[in-house]
């Protein structure tokens, strides 16, 4: 009678309360999950951020492309007025890279002009395709990347991010063009264009550009003169545009 009114006893003066090795147990196993947990969750973050690292470092739109082993004229769109850093640049990170064996050349495709300046004839280069850079190369991932990568480039001519190769009778008409050592005059106005005449006999008409000899500096305008348009053939300093 006694034991059993001192196990009731034990019972109150403990509440209900489990027995305090079991709470122990229950505290042990909780510190041992939560070590578990953490590091479950550190794995998973750690995962996560090299996942997010991979990603940064190769761009997204850089596809793999076929080693062909084809070597072609590519055009590159640049910022306009960046034309010869972007060469400058390339040819830098051409030998950087080691990528002499992929990439041949560069070029900023130029011609002479003639331009009038204070009165004065003087001949300038001025270039044929401003934002635009010329690239000899074969075309594989590193190369690709090597050049789309150059400061000022904003990208390939071409479909998405894979280059159209130029033609062969683009690439020699364009070399034509850069080569002709008689420089061309820089005409500022066109067929039909309305001309004031400032030099000759007919100096202060108004006059209709008919014809336009670049070669040759020499254009042939009509002047409206009695009721009828008279053909005058004159230099192409001796006008201005209106």
């Amino acid at each position: 009678m006694k034991s059993s009114k001192l196990s009731a006893k034990g019972r109150s003066a403990s509440g209900g309360k489990a027995p305090v090795s079991q709470i122990s147990g229950q505290s042990s196993k909780a510190e041992k999950e939560k070590p578990e947990k953490a590091g479950a969750e550190l794995d998973e973050k750690s995962k996560k951020i090299s996942s997010e690292a991979e990603k940064k470092e190769k761009p997204k739109h850089l596809k793999t492309f076929r080693q062909s082993g084809e070597r072609n004229w590519y055009v590159i769109h640049t910022y306009s007025g960046y034309e010869e850093q972007v060469a400058d640049n390339l040819n830098q990170r051409i030998e950087s890279f080691d990528m002499g064996d992929r990439i041949f050349d560069v070029i900023v495709p130029k011609e002479k002009q003639i331009e009038i300046r204070n009165g004065k004839r003087r001949t300038v280069e001025k270039r044929i395709f401003p934002g635009y850079v010329l690239v000899d190369m074969i075309v594989d991932d590193d190369s690709w990347y090597v050049v789309r990568n150059t400061p000022n480039v904003t990208g390939f001519i071409g479909f998405g991010v894979r280059p159209t190769p130029m033609s062969l009778e683009e690439i020699e008409r364009i070399k034509k063009r850069m080569g002709v050592e008689e420089p061309k005059y820089k005409i500022e106005f066109s067929i039909n264009d309305l001309v004031r005449i400032t030099d000759s006999a007919l100096k202060g008409f108004e006059a209709k550009v008919e014809e336009i000899d670049h070669d040759r500096g020499k254009i042939k305008v009509l002047v409206n003169m009695f009721g009828r348009e008279t053909p005058v053939n004159l230099d192409f300093l001796q006008v201005k545009k209106i």
